[in-house]
């Protein structure tokens, strides 16, 4: 931070801070209690539903970890070390829980100018090296106050924050909807496969005359069904001449996954017959009731990979194929499989073979099954188009906001003004304010000292 602006000081979060503490251990109950108890899983896209916030019992020793407006709560444990939150709708009795490190600025500072830099890339890179731990990363409070930060002169501070919530208001816009934009198109692929069964996606092809088609059933398209056993694996994928099954999870997602096996432990195990070819059609038998018969057809192979128990391979037609994914992948597929599966448990449930081939599924004429699939993967393909340039931009805007932030504590957001005064004299006064606390609170103790001893003498005599 050697180039910063004139008026700029790089200081340490304990040098602008009046107060860095934990939270309260406590036992929470979701109905009752005299405070509510402030937990990081209560703060949710950067927002706190005071009306879900769980309670616990009053205790003496709770009242220093009172919450007031403006406190930056910083996680200081588990997956999200470092989230920091700023209250701006602190409920009068509330706590906060002991996961958390309560970091309360001091006067002349502006809380939003703190909890802002929380954001930057520069303070993430430094809880990346201050915090501990493999299994459960944290990082403690004496750390969290030696973390360096820019600080600008007050006056800039208000335009920099100032700038900042106008223009990551606009970034935040255009994220909501790039957001929004993947489940438009979940809804567009459902629609395409809708109309394609039928048959109103190639009504254009047909000239406007009705759908032609025979009522059918899985088992006119299907000449067998294989599957493959239940061995006892180890749990990673097989690499080089091991050979491996794959997992229901290799075909849940629309694309098989290779990636999604385990080794067998013993080569000899490996049954030729049911191994992994490409063109091959498989299907799931058993998973969660919105996954389950969730088919792939499998494009390419680089591993040494066989059925396991709970997928299937359907033997069919190669043109029938494409044609009898599509159908399963369609809402109407998806009902007739659900409604066809067994299992008392919604999270795992099953479809035997006879009721899978007993799906009913219109047969359309050769040439229309091929218009089908043709329009069906034009459309799609055009789907997957729009859905990599909206990653892309995804990761633009997350980018571009990571950049607005580290532009603004560089002091390249806002013009610099030469009559605010500099940061080092904001904190010369912070430093005082400081001492005199400490004085106060010394002078506070000694009085209370000299009190209990005249109390005691006097009881003596």
């Amino acid at each position: 931070m050697s180039s910063l602006p004139k008026g700029w000081k790089s200081v340490s979060i304990d040098d602008i801070t009046s107060d860095v503490s934990y939270g309260v251990t406590a036992k929470s109950d979701p109905f009752e209690g005299d405070l509510q108890l402030l937990r990081i899983t209560d703060i949710q896209n950067n927002k706190v539903d005071w009306s879900s916030v769980p309670y616990c019992k009053y205790e003496p020793k709770y009242e220093s970890s009172r919450l007031k407006n403006n406190d930056i709560v910083v996680a200081r444990t588990g997956a999200t070390v470092g989230k920091s939150f700023l209250i701006e709708n602190a409920v009068e009795d509330s706590v906060y829980a002991s996961y958390l490190i309560r970091l309360r600025v001091a006067e002349g500072t502006l809380p939003k100018y703190l909890a802002t830099f929380l954001y930057t890339p520069s303070y993430w890179q430094q809880i990346s090296e201050q915090k501990a731990g493999i299994g459960q990363p944290n990082v403690n409070g004496t750390k969290l106050k030696t973390l360096k930060m820019p600080l600008a002169p007050l006056a800039e501070q208000k335009r920099i924050v100032e700038k900042l919530d106008e223009v990551l208001a606009q970034v935040d816009t255009i994220k909501a909807r790039l957001d929004g934009i993947p489940s438009l198109l979940k809804r567009f692929r459902q629609s395409v496969l809708a109309s394609a069964v039928s048959g109103k996606l190639t009504e254009e092809w047909r000239g406007g005359s009705p759908a032609n088609w025979d009522a059918a059933k899985l088992k006119d398209f299907v000449q067998t069904i294989e599957a493959g056993k239940n061995l006892k694996c180890i749990e990673t994928p097989p690499v080089d001449d091991e050979h491996g099954i794959i997992k229901i999870s290799a075909v849940t997602w629309g694309v098989y996954d290779e990636g999604q096996s385990k080794t067998l432990p013993d080569n000899r195990l490996f049954i030729e017959n049911r191994r992994i070819n490409v063109g091959d059609f498989l299907i799931s038998r058993a998973n969660t009731i919105e996954l389950l018969g969730s088919p792939v057809i499998v494009h390419q192979v680089t591993k040494n990979l066989m059925l396991s128990d709970k997928v299937l391979r359907l033997v069919m037609d190669e043109f029938d194929k494409p044609w009898v994914s599509i159908f399963l992948r369609s809402k109407e597929g998806r009902k007739q499989i659900e409604s066809r599966s067994t299992g008392n448990q919604m999270s795992m449930r099953n479809i035997g073979q006879k009721a899978l081939l007993n799906i009913d599924l219109p047969r359309f004429s050769l040439d229309e099954q091929k218009e089908i699939v043709r329009l069906v993967d034009q459309y799609f393909a055009f789907a997957d188009t729009i859905e990599a340039q909206v990653k892309k931009a995804q990761a633009r805007v997350n980018n571009l906001a990571q950049s607005i932030l580290a532009k603004a504590f560089r002091g390249e957001l806002v013009p610099q003004d030469p009559n605010d005064e500099p940061a080092d004299k904001l904190l010369e006064r912070i430093a005082q304010a400081r001492s005199e606390a400490e004085a106060l609170a010394k002078a506070a103790k000694k009085a209370e000292t000299a009190r209990k001893k005249a109390e005691k003498a006097t009881a003596k005599g």
